[in-house]
């Protein structure tokens, strides 16, 4: 039976036991189970359709998590991870061996952009990279290349790739499409739905919501389970039950807290686009931004994620975010409280000023994830630290 979203986000799962009578799924902390399972209906493993047996294989919490969260981003199948990038890694790796090629756009985070040119190359794995802005003309010949890699918004620009197109021509090309959907989250997109082979996210980020456990997330059809199940077993990028339960814990008032986040943002950016001080907003939601057409067409929502930059570049940065009295200077996102950093100094630190010009990330580009709290607030706090 069809729901809406909140309700499948609550429902949907959960793993309840009549003899206990709990209402949500209880930690598994277990390392491993009994073997050979003996009694008469043993409760299986969806990764192997057997009973549970060592929990880096699968374990009744994870489960939990992954069923719900495949239930909200529409895919067959999901595994979780450690981290989200233990879940880029080991999907990538399951999908791509030594001779094949793989495309990525170059606005990529800075982990997963170091990954491809520092990881996969060693590996006898070709990676080209083209904009977001090439990939959307739709010019590409992919039936070239074995994956095609993307962020649907991309970190931390925000420009916003255009699956409707490509999802398609991805499947006649028989190329795997994998699309990293952490900034849009499963309640503002599902990259299923334009033929997306995997969807990634940063479970840490907007499911989690409250900046306490790292995770990560894959959702996939069936035929891509037991190869990215293999994959995450070998390397061992298997998240604790502890932060599976906290996952499922945040991931239950997901669509409630991405509503009030994309609200938020969206006045944020338009105070921001207004003010003085401001030379440029990044915001897939403003019609001024030059991916806003693109978005309109791929995102139910705009996101709780703002860039932009001051005309008197990094020094006024620095100096407006230490007036900040309510968003605090913290790299990450996603969480209920707002977060402000420079990608120079944390995300994209790693990078050099060549490849963060190549991403077109200006020096003094300032990355917002707006939280939770009254817009009225935020706006107020934004005006008294640019006075």
């Amino acid at each position: 039976m069809s729901s809406g979203f909140n309700t499948r986000a609550v429902q949907d799962g959960e793993l309840r036991i009549k003899e206990f009578g709990n209402m949500t799924t209880p930690i598994f902390e277990n390392s491993t189970f009994a073997n050979p399972n003996e009694s008469q209906n043993p409760a299986t493993d969806h990764t192997r359709g057997k009973p549970y047996m060592y929990t880096r294989w699968g374990n009744p919490t994870l489960q939990s998590l992954e069923k719900k969260y495949a239930s909200l981003d529409q895919v067959d199948e999901a595994l979780s991870f450690s981290s989200g990038m233990a879940a880029i890694t080991s999907s990538v790796l399951a999908l791509l061996k030594k001779g094949d090629r793989l495309l990525s756009v170059n606005e990529l985070y800075g982990e997963t952009f170091l990954f491809f040119t520092r990881t996969l190359p060693d590996m006898g794995i070709d990676v080209a990279f083209i904009s977001t802005d090439e990939l959307n003309r739709n010019e590409i010949d992919l039936t070239k290349y074995k994956a095609i890699y993307t962020e649907s918004i991309v970190n931390p620009t925000l420009g916003v790739c255009d699956l409707e197109h490509l999802g398609s021509r991805a499947a006649e090309a028989g190329s795997h499409l994998l699309v990293d959907a952490t900034f849009a989250s499963p309640y503002n997109q599902n990259p299923s739905k334009f033929h997306a082979a995997v969807t990634l996210h940063s479970g840490t980020k907007y499911i989690g919501g409250h900046a306490d456990i790292i995770l990560g997330l894959a959702g996939f059809s069936k035929d891509y389970l037991e190869r990215i199940w293999l994959s995450r077993k070998t390397f061992g990028g298997i998240p604790d039950p502890l932060q599976a339960f906290l996952g499922l814990r945040g991931i239950k008032t997901l669509g409630l807290r991405m509503k009030a986040q994309n609200e938020n943002a969206q006045a944020l950016a338009k105070f921001l686009e207004q003010h003085k001080s401001v030379r440029k907003v990044f915001y897939p939601g403003l019609e001024s931004f030059s991916y806003h057409e693109v978005a309109k067409r791929n995102l139910k929502g705009y996101g709780g994620m703002i860039s932009f930059e001051l005309k008197d570049g990094v020094p006024a940065a620095r100096k407006m975010m230490k007036k900040l009295k309510i968003c605090s200077s913290a790299p990450s996102l996603g969480g209920i409280e707002s977060l402000i950093t420079l990608p120079i100094d944390t995300t994209h630190a790693s990078l050099t000023p060549a490849e963060r010009a190549k991403m077109g990330i200006p020096e003094g580009l300032i990355r917002f994830s707006v939280g939770i709290e009254d817009s009225e607030d935020l706006i107020e706090d934004f005006q008294k630290a640019l006075a």
